[in-house]
């Protein structure tokens, strides 16, 4: 966002980001520019530690920002793999549990593997493998933008 601009939306975003609150989503909708918000929320969150001593792992674990304009971010079918690389990137603690998936079901990362298989196998087994380790951490922040540029008719 510019300097300035949508100060009060930003303001009651960060509240509830910074308010301690595990669990909860933000739906973010609107004309063009809204997608400015997500973008200038997850550039704040990704200068937020989730712990102070670590100099990798973000508060903001990772992004998606679909585009009809690039093949892989048109469709949900990168979505999932998208993030799991991304958040193995940003805690290293799953790495290894992250590529023993991929290794043992490498279908996963197909982009036409169902999204249910993708989701549970890619994405929420790594947040589960983080729960115990975070639990007294702030929330982590995950940003999805554009779904209306998802061109997929069944997404």
């Amino acid at each position: 966002c510019l300097e300035g601009t949508r100060v009060d939306l930003l303001k009651y975003i960060h509240l509830l980001l910074d308010g301690g609150k595990k669990n909860q989503l933000i739906w973010l909708h609107g004309t063009a520019g809204v997608g400015t918000v997500a973008f200038t929320v997850a550039e704040r969150m990704q200068v937020l530690k989730v712990i102070e001593e670590t100099n990798v792992e973000k508060r903001l674990a990772r992004t998606f920002f679909f585009s009809r304009k690039h093949t892989k971010r048109c469709t949900a079918g990168y979505f999932f793999a998208t993030l799991a690389y991304q958040l193995a990137s940003n805690f290293p603690s799953i790495r290894k549990d992250v590529n023993r998936v991929i290794r043992d079901n490498p279908a996963l990362l197909d982009p036409d593997t169902p999204l249910c298989d993708q989701m549970e196998a890619l994405f929420l087994k790594p947040l589960r493998w983080l729960r115990s380790r975070l639990r007294e951490c702030p929330p982590l922040t995950f940003v999805a933008d554009a779904l209306d540029e998802c061109t997929s008719e069944s997404e």
